[in-house]
């Protein structure tokens, strides 16, 4: 194995990256406040599957490596080093081996070390016996076999098979380097990391605080003294909140298109930001739970979602019709609009498509004087029910009559994961913007995330083609392929893919909002305030 020459070009990416000194008008000090939308479920990183843990708990770790919080787009070219200083494959690209920091330490004093990497992904893949709760991206590391160390300072992750995406599942905000020597039930309420900011309270439903690490290994990060969160569940009340002023950044693309006229209106040196959320709107079925278990029904249900209503009401149409993957041009993978408006279900004629889904439940013995009666399950948070509002308006076209059910957002992710729906209205967020975590995630059998219970052996193959190919455009079509086949199987019918904003005010510099992805870009080491 020949890692020299990769390493070295690492090993030089980092050393400028470190060396740059910080400009003249950068400043030290100050305490960032920001507001956060709901309870939070937990601070576990690992074992939890949504922003509301990842955006404040992000700031506390590092990874081995880490999407460039300074460029919008997360891709393999952006990936830049974090905790390894380099990386580097064997001749088979089944070996892929890092060089680690020396000199790093825990929050608590504690050495970072080899040790550390290979019992993280040790519980990643069931292999410690303080394994994790909940593991909702185990599916991301099926490939891995095991993780060798030489010394205290290199890790090898060993793979079954090639896979070129491989290294882009390390740099998301979801996979941060956990230690050894804390037991997986106090990071869920006292995390120790190695990352920029300390942990300091956390007051499930009402706050959470985190303190510069004065020895982060970074030296001069991070600028801020201290991030404080604040949970403020009512959308209208923490708007109002930013907008006198009393938070210098808003919850990720918490304002909708809608409400941001109002923000630039009433704080018109905010600045705001539209972008894609790689966050799609769907409606999730439970199959086990009859009379769902008739795909027919199913059908029925997909053929009555009017696409571009959702998103004339929710995103004033800014937001986009969608597939699995997200769409150009922010999207590497997604489908062109020529492609997907030949999918089943896409065509704009929604009156025809509803009239097909009425002949099928009058079938079926429902009509408007006997509807089908069932609960719409989502979470209970506003960029949930909205949607979710709008879904239990377009069912009753097709004589389903819902009743909205919504569920706590601490126990909703485990709620659905156990399949205790019927009808759901879901949103789900994709980590990285690549196939092998989407599909792998949502939609291979087995898989944890997914909630509908698809299962295809085709699509199955089709996904381990897609993930063994190395080359893009080859790819590319596989992946396009495999979209066209998660629709006509109703896997997990996507309503659309969001746009939303985010704003922060004009004294928050450095910052930098990413744009194929939600989760990768808090690590906050180079923001500082201008006050």
């Amino acid at each position: 194995m020949r890692l020299k020459p990769v390493f070295i070009v690492a090993s030089a990416l980092v050393a400028a990256f470190l060396v740059a000194t910080p400009a003249p008008a950068q400043k030290q000090g100050g305490t960032l406040r920001i507001y956060h939308r709901d309870n939070l479920p937990s601070a576990s990183i690992h074992e939890e599957a949504t922003i509301s843990t990842v955006m404040p708990f992000m700031s506390v770790f590092n990874n081995l490596v880490v999407y460039d919080q300074g460029k919008k787009l997360n891709t393999p070219e952006t990936i830049v080093p974090d905790l390894a200083e380099s990386w580097a494959w064997d001749a088979s690209r089944t070996r892929l081996s890092f060089k680690l920091r020396q000199g790093v330490k825990w929050h608590d004093g504690k050495p970072f070390t080899s040790k550390d990497v290979q019992c993280t992904w040790h519980k990643l893949i069931g292999k410690d016996p303080d394994d994790f709760r909940k593991n909702p991206r185990a599916i991301w590391w099926h490939n891995l076999k095991e993780v060798t160390l030489k010394g205290d300072h290199e890790a090898t992750f060993n793979l079954n098979r090639p896979q070129p995406a491989f290294l882009s599942l390390f740099a998301s905000g979801y996979t941060p380097v956990y230690p050894c020597h804390v037991s997986t039930q106090a990071m869920r309420t006292n995390p120790i990391g190695t990352g920029p900011f300390k942990f300091a309270e956390f007051k499930r439903g009402e706050s959470v605080k985190f303190v510069r690490n004065p020895d982060y290994w970074k030296k001069g990060r991070p600028f801020v003294d201290a991030i404080e969160w604040k949970v403020i569940e009512n959308r209208s009340t923490r708007i109002l909140a930013f907008v006198a002023g009393e938070f210098d950044l808003t919850f990720v693309t918490d304002v909708s298109i809608p409400l941001l006229k109002d923000v630039t209106s009433q704080a018109p040196k905010a600045v705001c930001e539209v972008a894609p959320t790689y966050v799609s709107t769907n409606l999730i079925v439970n199959p086990a739970a009859p009379p769902f278990n008739d795909a027919r029904i199913r059908k029925a249900m997909a053929l009555a979602l009017d696409r571009k209503a959702y998103i004339e009401i929710l995103s004033g149409g800014k937001a986009d019709i969608s597939a699995a993957m997200l769409p150009p041009p922010e999207g590497v993978w997604g489908m062109p609009p020529e492609f997907m408006r030949t999918l089943p279900g896409y065509a704009a004629d929604i009156g025809k498509s509803r009239a097909e889904a009425r002949k099928i439940m009058q079938g079926l013995g429902y009509s408007e004087a006997k509807p089908l009666k069932v609960k719409v399950s989502t979470r209970n948070i506003a960029i949930y029910r909205d949607p979710a509002v709008i879904l239990i308006d377009q069912l009753k076209q097709i004589f389903i009559a819902g009743e909205l059910e919504v569920i706590d957002t601490s126990i909703w992710h485990a709620k659905v994961t156990r399949k205790e729906f019927a009808i759901g209205l879901n949103l789900t967020g994709i980590g990285v913007d690549d196939p092998d975590v989407n599909f792998y995630e949502n939609y291979s059998c087995g898989s944890e995330r997914n909630l509908t219970q698809y299962c295809n052996k085709e699509v199955d193959a089709l996904i381990l083609r897609q993930s063994q190919e190395a080359d893009a455009a080859k790819r590319k079509t596989l992946v396009w392929e495999i979209e066209r086949k998660l629709v006509e199987d109703l896997a997990r019918p996507i309503v659309m893919s969001d746009r939303s904003a985010t704003c922060w005010q004009p004294q928050l510099k450095g910052f930098v909002l990413h744009h194929n992805s939600i989760y990768n870009n808090w690590r906050f080491e180079d923001v500082w305030l201008d006050k």
